[in-house]
């Protein structure tokens, strides 16, 4: 079994529910492990927060927009959220540094890190903005209506 589903969003604070709502939706539809859809939907929640407050572009079309896939395909759930910003300068494709536990904020993607089993944050080449991919080895319930 394999399902995928992509949004482009508005950079706006109200994208990021609606973003996960549907993530943990699809996720209990399929009858994904709770405890898995919540990872999943909590990183989705970080990434998409990033993409909102860091992804603005150079031009009118690309600054107030950004785009989540999603693809769940057999035991793994993939999801990308792509924006059209800056990037990540200080990345260049390594993981995060891990931010003090008093910071108020820049701990995303370390959170990222975290929920996943394999994250990846790197920028896109040639147009320019931010990719954060992560992915997650799916637990499955006992009653899952779409189980592999």
């Amino acid at each position: 079994m394999s399902i995928w589903w992509s949004l482009h969003l508005r950079r706006e604070a109200a994208s990021v529910p609606l973003a996960r709502r549907l993530l943990s939706g699809a996720m209990d539809t399929a009858g994904v492990d709770a405890d898995t859809a919540f990872d999943l939907s909590l990183a989705l929640t970080e990434a998409c927060a990033n993409a909102v407050e860091h992804g603005g572009g150079t031009s009118d079309t690309q600054a107030g927009k950004y785009r989540v896939t999603v693809r769940l395909d057999g035991e793994r759930c993939r999801v990308e959220v792509t924006d059209s910003g800056p990037g990540f300068p200080a990345l260049r494709g390594r993981a995060p540094r891990r931010q003090r536990l008093e910071a108020e904020d820049g701990r995303g993607l370390g959170i990222i890190t975290e929920l996943a089993d394999h994250a990846q944050f790197r920028n896109r080449t040639g147009r320019g903005g931010a990719v954060v991919s992560f992915d997650k080895i799916v637990k499955w319930r006992t009653d899952a209506p779409l189980l592999v």
